[in-house]
Order: C-alpha cells, then sequence, then structure tokens
C-alpha cells in the first residue's frame, strides 16, 4: 500500500510540474503574472538568480581584497571595518552556471555577482526549462522603462555658437558662467570654486544613453580626465552608439556636460575638475530604452573602480504592454533590482543621485526606480527662479512608513548644455536628467571638501541644509540644495582639512611597482600619533608590519624588502589616529 501511495505521489508531481503556469515556488509575483499573458514562444526579459557562487563558494568567508580596486577599498573604508571592506557580493558569477544557463535561453545579457544571477532574454518555454536547474534559486522579470525624451530636447542657440552665452557673465567670481551662471549660483556652487573645489581627484560615474560627441570644446579639459568607458548595451569600449543619429548618445552628452563641462563664457559645471568613467546604460533602439540590468551591470563595474559619486538621468513613464510590469505600487525602496542595487552601492560608500522622474504630480507617487531607495538622492527640478518645475515626479514612496521624495532640487527648466551635434555649439535641456547632474556635482564638491564623509551623511547634509528644510514635502522635498551650507555642516577632519594643511594625511604609491625584492613607500602624517602600516597579501592575511608604533608628523619613507614573498598582489594600508589610506603593490620574480 505504502509502495502504491509513493507511486501516486510521484504522478500527481509530474502531473503538475506538467501543468502550463505551474510554478515550483521559483518564479518572483511579477515573473508569474507576466506568464498569464505569454505563450510558451513569447519572449521576456528575465533575472535568474543562483543559489551559490559554485567554485568560489569556499571563500564565502575568506573574500579576497583583490576582487576590486585599491580605490574601491580605500573608500570602502569609509563605511566598513577593514575586516569586512569586501564581501560575499563581491566574489564573481559561478562561469560553469552562467554557461550552462546561455544552452537553455535566448540571450545572456548581463551578469551580477552582488545578485548572483545573470539578466536573460528567452521564451516562456525556456525559463520553465531554466527553473528546474538544481543551481538556479529563483527567477523574476526584469524592470524596464519607456523613456521620456520629448520634455528633455535640445533647443540650440539661435545666434552663432561662440556669440551666445556670454549673458549672465560678470566679475563677481573667478570664471565666467556665461548663461550656466543662475544654474550653479541658485545651488551656492561658484563660491567654492573661488576656493579652489572643482571636485579635482572625486571619481565621478554617469551612466546615460551614450556621449556621442566628447570631442564637444566644452569637454576639452575633461577628456584626460576620463578613466574608463563601457557600453552596457552594445558590449564594447566605446560609449558612442553605433547608430549615428544624433538623439543616439546625444542625451548623455548633454547630462555630462551639466555636470562636468568648462568653456569659460558657455558652460561651467560644477564638478569640472573631476574624474569621470562614463557607462552606456540605455538602448534608444528599444521600445523600452531603460533595461535594469545594463545599469545593474554598470553600478558593479564603476564600483570596482573606486567610483565615488553616480549620476544617473532617467525621466521615464513605467511601461505597462504587453504583460504586466513594475508600477507605482512597487516604489517601495525594496523590491526592483536596481533600487537594491542603488542601495547596496550606498552601503559600499557610493554616493548614488538620480532624477526623479518626469511624471509630474499626482495623488500618487509618480517615481521611478531606483529614486525610490531610501539610500539614493533623487533630484526634482525647479525653474530658474526657484519655484517648482510642473513636469518634476513626487513622492511618497509605498514604504511602510511613506518617505518623502524627492529629497532635493535643482535647477531642471531651461538648464544650459552642450549641444549633442556642434563641437563649438550649447542651447538649453529641461528635465529631471539636468537637476540630477546639478546636484551630483555638488556632492562631488562636498566628497573634495569632506573625504572621510559617508555618503549617508553627505546625503543628510544636503537634506538638512536645503532651502525647504523646515517643511520638507512630496513636490520639492527638503528644497533646494546648498553647496556651501552642506559642506559646513558636516565636520571637519584632519583629513578633510588638506587644503589649509599642506603636510596633511598622505599615502604615496610604492615606488617601484611592480618590484623585486625592495620598494620603498613614502607616507605624510598630519599629526603626532600611533601609526601602523602593514602589508596584506589578497586574502586579508597580514603578511608584514613595517610599522607600529608612536610616530612624528611630517614626513617619512620606509624600504618593504620582499625577499620572501611570492610573486603576486598585496596591499599596504597605512592607519594613523582615524586616518586610513590602502594601496596596492605587486611583487614579481
Amino acid at each position: 500500500m505504502m509502495k502504491v501511495a509513493r507511486l501516486l505521489a510521484s504522478f500527481v508531481c509530474v502531473v503538475l510540474f506538467s501543468l502550463p503556469g505551474f510554478s515550483a515556488d521559483k518564479t518572483g509575483p511579477k515573473l508569474t503574472a507576466a506568464f498569464t499573458a505569454l505563450n510558451d514562444n513569447d519572449q521576456v526579459l528575465a533575472w535568474v538568480f543562483f543559489t551559490d557562487k559554485g567554485s568560489r563558494e569556499h571563500l564565502r568567508s575568506a573574500v579576497p581584497l583583490d576582487v576590486v580596486s585599491a580605490r574601491s577599498i580605500q573608500r570602502r573604508l569609509k563605511v566598513r571595518a577593514a575586516n569586512n571592506v569586501v564581501d560575499y557580493t563581491d566574489l564573481p558569477v559561478e562561469r560553469q552556471y552562467v554557461e550552462q544557463i546561455a544552452q537553455h535561453v535566448l540571450l545572456v545579457r548581463q551578469q551580477s555577482k552582488w545578485f548572483n544571477g545573470v539578466s536573460v532574454l528567452a521564451t516562456k518555454a525556456q525559463l520553465r526549462t531554466v527553473e528546474t536547474l538544481p543551481f538556479v534559486s529563483s527567477l523574476e522579470l526584469l524592470y524596464r522603462a519607456k523613456t521620456n525624451r520629448e520634455l528633455e530636447q535640445e533647443i540650440p542657440d539661435t545666434d552663432s555658437p561662440e556669440g551666445h552665452g556670454g549673458g549672465g557673465g560678470n566679475q563677481i567670481y573667478s570664471f565666467n558662467y556665461g548663461t550656466s551662471l543662475n544654474q550653479n549660483q541658485q545651488i551656492n556652487v561658484p563660491a567654492l570654486h573661488d576656493l579652489g573645489n572643482f571636485a579635482q581627484g572625486v571619481i565621478v560615474g554617469v551612466f546615460d544613453n551614450g556621449f556621442r560627441l566628447l570631442t564637444h570644446q566644452a569637454f576639452d579639459t575633461l577628456r584626460p580626465r576620463i578613466i574608463a568607458t563601457y557600453d552596457y548595451v552594445d558590449k564594447k569600449v566605446s560609449v558612442v552608439p553605433n547608430d549615428p543619429r544624433s538623439n543616439f548618445g546625444g542625451h548623455g552628452v548633454n547630462t555630462l556636460s551639466t555636470i562636468g563641462g568648462f568653456r569659460e563664457g558657455q558652460l561651467i559645471g560644477p564638478a569640472f575638475g573631476a574624474t569621470y568613467i562614463l557607462a552606456r546604460t540605455e538602448n534608444d533602439s528599444s521600445e523600452t530604452p531603460f533595461e535594469e540590468d545594463n545599469w545593474a551591470a554598470a553600478i558593479e563595474w564603476a564600483d570596482s573602480l573606486g567610483v565615488e559619486v553616480t549620476s544617473t538621468s532617467l525621466g521615464y513613464n513605467t511601461y505597462d504592454a504587453p504583460y504586466p510590469s513594475w508600477t507605482w505600487q512597487d516604489m517601495n525602496g525594496n523590491t526592483t533590482v536596481i533600487t537594491r542595487a542603488a542601495d547596496m552601492a550606498v552601503s559600499k560608500g557610493i554616493v548614488v543621485l538620480n532624477s526623479a522622474g518626469n511624471s509630474s504630480s499626482s495623488s500618487v507617487n509618480t517615481l521611478g526606480a531606483p529614486a525610490d531607495g531610501d539610500s539614493v538622492l533623487a533630484i526634482g527640478a525647479v525653474t530658474a527662479s526657484g519655484i517648482r518645475s510642473s513636469f518634476s515626479s513626487v513622492g511618497p514612496t509605498t514604504s511602510v512608513p511613506p518617505r518623502i521624495k524627492p529629497d532635493v532640487m535643482a535647477q531642471g527648466s531651461s538648464v544650459r548644455v552642450a549641444s549633442a551635434t556642434n563641437t563649438t555649439g550649447y542651447g538649453s535641456s529641461s528635465g529631471t536628467s539636468f537637476s540630477c547632474p546639478l546636484a551630483a556635482g555638488v556632492a562631488a564638491l562636498i566628497v573634495k571638501a569632506r573625504p572621510n564623509a559617508t555618503p549617508v551623511q553627505i546625503g543628510d547634509a544636503m537634506r538638512s541644509t536645503a532651502s525647504n528644510a523646515s517643511s520638507p514635502n512630496n513636490l520639492m522635498g527638503w528644497g533646494i540644495v546648498n553647496a556651501v551650507a552642506a559642506i559646513n555642516a558636516l565636520p571637519l577632519t584632519s583629513v578633510d582639512n588638506r587644503e589649509a594643511q599642506p603636510e596633511g594625511f598622505m599615502l604615496e604609491q610604492n615606488y617601484p611597482n611592480p618590484f623585486n625584492p625592495t620598494t620603498t613607500i613614502r607616507f605624510t602624517l598630519p599629526a603626532n600619533g600611533f601609526t601602523t602600516l602593514k602589508v596584506f597579501d589578497v586574502l586579508g592575511r597580514e603578511v608584514a608590519t613595517l610599522l607600529n608604533n608612536d610616530m612624528q608628523a611630517g614626513n617619512h619613507q620606509l624600504t618593504l624588502d620582499a625577499s620572501n614573498f611570492s610573486t603576486g598582489t598585496y596591499f599596504y594600508k597605512l592607519q594613523s589616529g582615524s586616518n586610513v589610506a590602502v594601496k596596492k603593490l605587486m611583487v614579481v620574480k
């Protein structure tokens, strides 16, 4: 009788797994809902998440430091203890899992080590096969959206390119901002420029639809400081889209010039002295140009390179047809992968700013992910006179309790931009796509002035000193950001006070590097104090202590003898009081 019962149970299981729409508890609610509207051969974009990291699973509690750059590690030390600076999310996705998934789908699009999975293009029937694989933990619908570019069209200057823009220039400040003066002055940026703060040395990531005209004169001083580019749509290094039409990559030219352009008398961006990482994450040839897997891949890449501030300009509405998708009800800060990725980036020390959206006000929120993130700074738009732009999206989030959104505001109506078609031309554009890079520029200036401040501290400072801080609401958030006030709201530390103390805390790159067997390490201490200088291998194990005692303020140098080291990558860490710096060295024998 028991044998018959077992056979009957097996039969029932086989039947259930073969029934249309049956889920083995692996498909998420959005994908399950989508399946009800799809035939077996209909295509869908989805996430496939894995149970483990395969051959690297044994490294779960001992993640090697070389999975990210030394610059990334140094940034993370602002928010993490030294023994937790890298973690399981930094381990790569198991290659064999990806290869097996590729055999069952139409296309593997992106990989995510943070979420341990891949995004795929597949038919409904193929996804049903994928969910039976033993290393697959779950599947969910990929968040995608239409992009509202009609509002954000560039309006070219009507007179000669070089002849326009002088209006607004004056002798009050060190630079002639031309007609970009108001968008900078409104957020109190020129005062910081006059003090010599241009966000020099701060790494800023700009994610957009490509950057087709990096030869524009407004980028003449910026181009040498672009340290990395990647196109996540077409999988290539150049961020110039293959399609020659001007709208492909034009929006990116406009937004990049807003934050980092420099041409006196024409256009000056708040962070014109920063170092830049550029990523193409939007596909203008798609019906849904914004697809979250491209952004997630870009933020993971930028994190590994040491990015400190990211600016993403997404002005879009939610996308519904041909099947149920994400809606305003999902804007709770914890649902979409892109929002969770943005919040995770903040937990790794990155200041993440995103445009609030151009969907105007409503009885419910009109936000788009990741602006709903609790750690993401959602940027709304105001006019040149400081009145809220009518198109600017509103909160609150649908979290419990609801959170006010947007966070802060900057000019988003008639913002001065570089032309996307003429290397000496300029124009104006409107949308939260342009208020976001202005606010991101402020964040970069804060990082320059207060390099020890965490992303949460920077966000709190930007909100608490904004124009509407006394009565924040879902139309204006905390108000128009004030760069000088935000910096002054943050405590000044010995590391932050580099401008006032030329002999500040500094760890130099060892020389020579690579080396065998000796190299010199130089460093500067701003004050007397107990100091350590230690060397670690890629697993985080201490392999040498070069210094472990009280030191005088000033310049110092030590020689590292690596005769007993194996060939490979190592990290050296200097700590004195609250000051910490980490750099990478290589031994080659």
